[in-house]
């Protein structure tokens, strides 16, 4: 079993001091699960650990998530939650603390 850093993935609720490195973007991305097809979806917040999306039909939390976010190279991450229309995911490997910046200065609103 791997450990997953705890960022962006919690419900809304969690403390501030771990949402400090969290930004709002808004972006398209492709999805998928699996062997099923790519799908677009809304990048909606992002953390180095992990991201929040739009709500994408089927998720499975037990199955990985590949997610192709423009610019960057295919990225795997894991289901932790799903609802009211968000998915909430962790990356498998944090984004460099470069790219999550570049990012969050080319994408957030």
């Amino acid at each position: 079993m791997s450990f997953f850093p705890r960022l962006v993935t919690d419900p809304p609720t969690q403390d501030q001091s771990e949402r400090a490195e969290r930004v709002s973007v808004t972006m398209l991305c492709e999805v998928r699960q699996g062997s099923r097809p790519w799908k677009a979806a809304r990048l909606d917040d992002l953390a180095p650990g992990g991201f929040r999306i739009a709500w994408l039909p089927e998720v499975r939390e037990d199955l990985p998530l590949r997610i192709r976010i423009p610019g960057l190279h295919l990225l795997t991450a894991r289901v932790c939650w799903s609802r009211d229309n968000m998915v909430g995911c962790e990356f498998a490997e944090p984004l460099h603390p470069a790219v999550f910046e570049h990012i969050a200065r080319t994408a957030g609103s």
